[in-house]
């Protein structure tokens, strides 16, 4: 991490050997492609070339056995299991220890419809296996009610463009009429073992489709008792206070009983988003300094806290690795007369670990955000966390070597 953080270079030859070491067979392939990732760095340090000379030499098998194992167990820290049965004793131990918790199946966009259901598939059967499961986990009275009611136990993440791959940003009616069905099963299937479902934001160019999806859908008759259910906003967005505002302005209208939670992010497309807009030669969609969009995720916080304490709108979960970000959530929520119940902290495992053991010991409602999955399918998610956490301009980054101290970390962006 502290070498990634160093070298661009250095960081992108190492992000894209994450990338390709599932396709490698054996290795000495992946010793080999590790050589050529290296050889295209401009001014390589000592280490750097002593890592070249050792993958293109005869200790190239060994090499590529350490790069292996280096690269399955970085995996292991951000991904519990391969499946949610796999991954189900890390799941209790997290709960027993006081944090709630949320399966992300892994999986990327979709290429064709039976890919679309498969995936869907596998969201109805982690429901049923985590559902029965979390019914023997110990009671938890912070993360299972809040001021407006009780908190569903599991907590399923999914993502639209792995239901359909009919995503078009000028068509999204096509994506959205192909994904209703599958999110209208998979929420009945919620609503039938007690679980929240939660919708997750990806890339700018699905976005409304899937806005529109989930406020359809969440917005018919028969879903108006429920499940829980949630959406993702990502601050790092220029237009963010419009989409929440239209977020409110649903909850203000809808016939819904459980109010909707907004999981509130900065965002992981960073570099997708400058590079497609670049491209395209438009403004980039996202705030170009970090500073802005550290201003934007404190915004949105204090008018999601004010919606909740002020209306009972939507469930705020604020989700950061940012210890400004979080203790401003915190002061500004008990400012706002909230209890400890009535607003969320969230992580990702792995990169949250101390953090959430931390805001647990505090008696605060914490949630870790936990990928399943195999190897293969979570390289993507694997390459956007190190991207978003080796950055110059990250938090961890900064702390770790960037020599800032704790009171610059935390003065107002």
């Amino acid at each position: 991490m502290a070498l990634a953080s160093r070298d661009p270079q250095v960081r992108a030859a190492l992000f894209r050997l994450v990338d390709v070491a599932p396709a490698c067979s054996t290795p000495a392939e992946l010793a080999e492609h590790l050589e050529a990732l290296l050889a295209d760095v401009d001014e390589p340090t000592h280490a750097v070339r002593l890592a070249t000379d050792a993958a293109g030499g005869l200790l190239a098998p060994a090499v590529g056995r350490l790069a292996a194992a280096a690269v399955h167990q970085m995996a292991g820290a951000f991904i519990v299991g391969e499946s949610p049965r796999a991954a189900s004793s890390a799941l209790r131990r997290l709960w027993s220890h006081g944090a709630a918790v949320t399966v992300d199946l892994l999986g990327e966009a979709t290429v064709t419809r039976e890919e679309g259901r498969a995936y869907a598939a596998a969201c109805d059967a982690a429901l049923c296996t985590l559902a029965g499961e979390a019914a023997r986990w110990p009671k938890q009275p912070l993360l299972e009610r809040d001021g407006a009611g009780a908190l569903p136990r599991v907590n399923l993440s999914l993502k639209v463009t792995a239901l359909t791959p009919l995503v078009r940003p000028q068509a999204p009616e096509r994506g959205r009429e192909d994904a209703a069905e599958l999110l209208r099963a998979l929420l009945r299937r919620a609503a039938e073992v007690g679980a929240h479902l939660h919708v997750d934001m990806e890339s700018l160019d699905s976005r409304e489709m899937v806005f529109e999806l989930v406020m359809e859908v969440l917005g018919e008759r028969e879903f108006a008792a429920g499940p829980s259910a949630g959406i993702v906003l990502q601050t790092y967005l220029r237009d963010s206070e419009q989409m929440l505002e239209r977020v409110l302005e649903w909850s203000r209208a809808s016939a819904r009983t459980p109010p909707l939670t907004v999981r509130l992010v900065k965002g992981a497309y960073w570099d997708h988003e400058t590079i497609e807009a670049a491209r395209s030669g438009w403004q980039p969609p996202v705030f170009t300094d970090k500073a802005d969009s550290d201003r934007s995720f404190e915004r949105l916080t204090r008018r999601l806290i004010d919606a909740w304490a002020g209306e009972r709108l939507v469930r705020p979960a604020i989700a950061s690795h940012n210890l400004r970000s979080l203790a401003h959530a915190v002061v500004y929520a008990r400012h706002a007369g909230l209890a400890s119940a009535d607003f969320e902290l969230q992580v990702l495992r792995g990169l949250g670990d101390d953090l959430q053991e931390s805001l647990t010991a505090e008696g605060l409602r914490a949630r870790v955000y936990c990928p399943v999955g195999n190897l293969v399918a979570g390289m993507a998610y694997l390459v956007r966390r190190l991207l978003e956490n080796t950055s110059n301009d990250s938090f961890l980054a900064s702390r770790v070597s960037g020599g800032a101290t704790l009171d610059e970390l935390l003065a107002p962006p």
